[in-house]
Parts: C-alpha cells; structure tokens; sequence
C-alpha cells in the first residue's frame, strides 16, 4: 500500500462525509454486506434482523450521500456500491494486514 501524502490544500470535505456515514454500525454492516453481492431491501432487514423501516432509512441516507445505487429488477430495487472509496475504507478496516498494519485476532 502507498503512503499517504499530506496536502495541506486538499479540502477533505469528501473523505469526512464518508467516514461519518460509514460511523453508523448499521451503515457499516450494510456496506460490507453489499460488497459481497447486492441485495433487495427484504434480504438486508432480514440479515440484519432490523425492521424495514430502519433499513430503509439507512438505506435512504448511503443513497444519499453517493455510497450506494438501486437498480431496479422488476418491482425489487438491488443494492450495489458505488463509492470505490467507501469500499477501500470498509474492505480495509476488515482486513487490517492489507492496509499496512496488524491483523487483529
């Protein structure tokens, strides 16, 4: 993994929107859960044994902010990411060793 370089005249802005929303436990199962396939709104609630109505809702708020996209199937909508930095970010903190630092046990 590259180092990361400081630029002093980078607006961060971006990058601080997507740790906040990843901050969410919620947020962060449902995004490493799509990472692995894309789900309809019944398999997430289901999985995450949630109402629909707070699934939804963050479902809502990933959508929002860019992180992930419906795509329509029939009457479902499947869940997909698509921010490439939100997937580093979660893939990362589930595999430490490949983000330069010590796998945790």
């Amino acid at each position: 993994m590259k180092p990361v370089v400081f630029d002093k005249d980078q607006n961060y802005d971006r990058e601080a929107e997507i740790l906040k929303v990843l901050g969410h436990p919620i947020r962060l199962k449902i995004i490493a859960g799509l990472i692995s396939e894309a789900c309809n709104v019944k398999k997430i609630w289901e999985c995450l044994q949630l109402p629909q109505a707070t699934v939804s809702q963050h479902l809502a708020l990933l959508k929002n902010k860019g992180i992930i996209e419906g795509q329509r199937d029939g009457v479902e909508v499947y869940y997909h990411v698509v921010s490439e930095q939100a997937r580093q970010i979660v893939q990362c903190l589930f595999t430490i060793e490949g983000c330069g630092g010590r796998k945790n046990n």
